[in-house]
């Protein structure tokens, strides 16, 4: 009875493994479509543009510079590899992907969902929704460390390219709250537009060293966090929406979580 048990177990995690493939597959395929959508092909309107602008590059004192959101390519890119590699026989029964792709696609949807209802006008429901993306990709980093990569194809695939989406998301969520706020009304929930931009620049530095210490110092993560910084410096270092303060907290916290990151490389390191 126990065998006949445990073969029933095997049979349904097999059943789910081709399904789980597709699912990835064509959930990269809808993340690629929202995003060419959400930078204004097909008639969507560019996310700089939605929502009256609330998520310009001048919109918040913490919101990057228009270039900073070219990140998105790499990450697009390695997630259509990774979608295409997942998809491949040899990895149909991989533990690895079993525990990680269901979320890896639900984050493709969200990111979706996310642009959408930025296009909708809905700020505050934008937040929810960035939230809950954040969570599912902090869960997928930490399915990632549990278990070691198979090679350095699947290190650069999965490993490379969701560090680079959660250093990146990590930013973004700051800078949607933020936007979310403003247009709620609360500019600077009372400490004065400067010290509250500076106030998130360190929760960007708190999170870095966090991730840095808990992920032995990836270099992924690290990079799109460390980009998203340096852009919100660029931006409040000339313009309308100068902000001296607001950039050099922003290239503190970057060299913040870089020497957090060599830190904790070199501590994981074998004597």
């Amino acid at each position: 009875m126990h065998s006949h048990s445990r073969r029933r177990a095997a049979e349904t995690a097999r059943a789910t493994d081709l399904p789980r493939q597709i699912v990835v597959a064509v959930s990269a395929v809808i993340s690629v479509v929202g995003a060419a959508i959400g930078s204004g092909a097909f008639g969507g309107t560019p996310i700089a543009e939605a929502a009256g602008g609330i998520l310009a590059a001048d919109a918040t004192l913490v919101a990057p510079d228009g270039p900073a959101f070219t990140i998105w390519t790499p990450i697009y890119l390695g997630l259509l590899g990774y979608a295409g590699w997942q998809a491949l026989p040899a990895r149909r029964t991989d533990p690895r992907q079993r525990r990680v792709g269901w979320l890896v696609a639900a984050t493709m949807l969200l990111n979706t969902a996310w642009i959408f209802t930025i296009q909708a006008g809905r700020v505050t429901l934008s937040v929810a929704v960035i939230a809950v993306l954040l969570v599912l990709l902090v869960a997928v980093y930490a399915g990632l460390l549990a278990r070691p990569s198979s090679g350095w194809v699947e290190t650069v695939l999965l490993d490379g390219t969701i560090g680079l989406y959660l250093g990146w998301v990590s930013v973004a969520t700051i800078a949607n709250t933020a936007a979310a706020l403003l247009a709620a009304g609360y500019t600077d929930v009372g400490l004065g537009p400067v010290p509250w931009a500076i106030l998130l620049m360190v929760v960007a530095a708190i999170v870095g060293v966090v991730v840095a210490g808990t992920g032995n110092g990836r270099f992924a993560y690290a990079t799109a966090l460390i980009w998203g910084l340096a852009w919100v410096a660029v931006g409040r270092s000339s313009g309308s929406d100068e902000a001296t303060g607001v950039a050099v907290a922003a290239v503190a916290a970057a060299v913040v979580v870089l020497a957090a990151t060599l830190i904790a490389r070199l501590r994981g390191r074998p004597a």
